[in-house]
């Protein structure tokens, strides 16, 4: 992973934990914890957090409103997949920190590029989401299956009776 992450070097690339937990980031990612409050930095680092707290990323935000909610619709729509309290809690406190936005004319719903402000001009940057599910050998597992690999992950805990743990 650290290969595809350097990869997308100049530009900024992470991995994130369904809760929005930073797992691995590449060097460009200081550009998202400039000028943000030492807090937000402190492990483990939420990087939606990081993204949206009014003092993270969000001041630096041109267009918060809007992709913000952007931001938290796509949370929200996860939550509802599969319903896990603790990303509905984060959501909550996410939408807490938005100001009110109604969507403009030329609001795609599923394409909103966060518009950064920066010490060396302004950056319109394009952001994915991508859920990758990894083996226990460390392989990923995409496509159909998917499925396959969740439910055994699914019984391999209800056999062990554990809950997985991060490990690094």
């Amino acid at each position: 992973m650290r290969r595809v992450l350097d990869g997308h070097l100049p530009y900024p690339a992470l991995i994130a934990d369904t809760h929005g937990v930073l797992v691995e980031a590449n060097a460009a990612f200081a550009l998202f914890a400039e000028d943000t409050a030492a807090e937000l930095l402190r492990e483990p680092v939420n990087v939606f957090r990081l993204a949206l707290h009014p003092d993270g990323l969000a001041r630096r935000v041109l267009n918060l409103p809007e992709w913000g909610r952007h931001v938290t619709e796509a949370l929200r729509a996860r939550a509802r997949l599969s319903p896990d309290p603790e990303l509905h809690a984060l959501v909550t406190e996410l939408e807490s920190y938005l100001p009110a936005a109604e969507p403009g004319p030329g609001h795609l719903g599923f394409a909103v590029p966060p518009h950064l402000r920066t010490g060396d001009g302004d950056l319109s940057l394009i952001t994915t989401v991508r859920l990758v599910i990894v083996t226990d050998s460390g392989a990923p597992v995409d496509g159909p299956f998917r499925k396959r690999a969740r439910q055994g992950t699914a019984r391999r805990l209800d056999r062990r009776s554990a809950v997985p743990s991060r490990t690094g």
